[in-house]
């Protein structure tokens, strides 16, 4: 209709209405239409599109559910990805009372610590690394921990996307000294729900970071590792509880 708003009123709707069927609707009426096809005022979710064409998008995509399919004995294969965690809280939807507004208090100046994740795509059970930077040592970090982790495992795959650090020289004669053990495979740019882990990550800026009340940022980072912890507790009872 050539509105000059981006995102659509009741009223809008309504006048939409009127010159699409000449038909006047009240703006109450259509409140309850909403209501009755359960539409509903959202938050929208920020993406970026995948610059590959969609046939090169889906070959890597179907080599990669290839490779979990027909994983080699022994092998393990993982879901790799890094967090930041800040100490400026993350402002987030909360309950709150009729004319009630909660404030959430912010320390001012801001810390930040990183986390690395590699979550195993057969048992759910996460490997993870922290440190104050995000960069190719702190990848090198998880890489090294999922060599003690996985000791017994002849290749180790990970799943991951296609930031720098993930490719950097560094970390490129990091994976050469691992003498092949260590294998990357490389989502197609801009896939985020293709990547298992980010769905943990969600998890933990709902249950820890989001609207926290922490002054400080060890305080913070105590209760990150306590919800990590807990989730690999309950990650290793699912695995290991036997079938019904």
């Amino acid at each position: 209709m050539g509105w000059p708003r981006p995102t659509w009123t009741r009223e809008m709707l309504a006048v939409t209405l009127r010159q699409r069927t000449g038909v006047r609707v009240h703006v109450a009426t259509l409140s309850r239409a909403l209501a009755s096809i359960r539409a509903r005022r959202a938050r929208p979710r920020p993406t970026v599109g995948c610059p590959w064409s969609k046939p090169r998008k889906n070959r890597r995509l179907r080599a990669i559910r290839r490779l979990l399919a027909t994983l080699p004995r022994g092998h393990v294969a993982v879901y790799a990805d890094e967090v930041d965690v800040h100490l400026n809280p993350k402002i987030g939807l909360d309950w709150m009372g009729y004319g009630q507004q909660k404030e959430v208090l912010t320390p001012g100046q801001n810390e930040k610590r990183y986390l690395a994740g590699a979550l195993d795509a057969k048992t759910g059970t996460l490997t993870w690394v922290d440190g104050e930077r995000k960069n190719s040592l702190l990848f090198i970090a998880l890489l090294q921990r999922l060599l003690r982790v996985y000791a017994d495992a002849p290749v180790i795959h990970v799943i991951l996307d296609n930031y720098r650090i993930h490719k950097s020289q560094i970390t490129q004669r990091a994976l050469a000294a691992f003498d092949g053990r260590i294998r990357l495979h490389f989502l197609p740019p801009y896939c985020p729900n293709e990547n298992k882990i980010e769905r943990l990550w969600q998890d933990l800026h709902a249950a820890v970071t989001r609207n926290h009340r922490c002054r400080t940022m060890s305080h913070l980072m105590q209760h990150v590792y306590r919800f990590l912890k807990r989730r690999e507790r309950r990650a290793a009872r699912l695995y290991l509880k036997p079938a019904a």
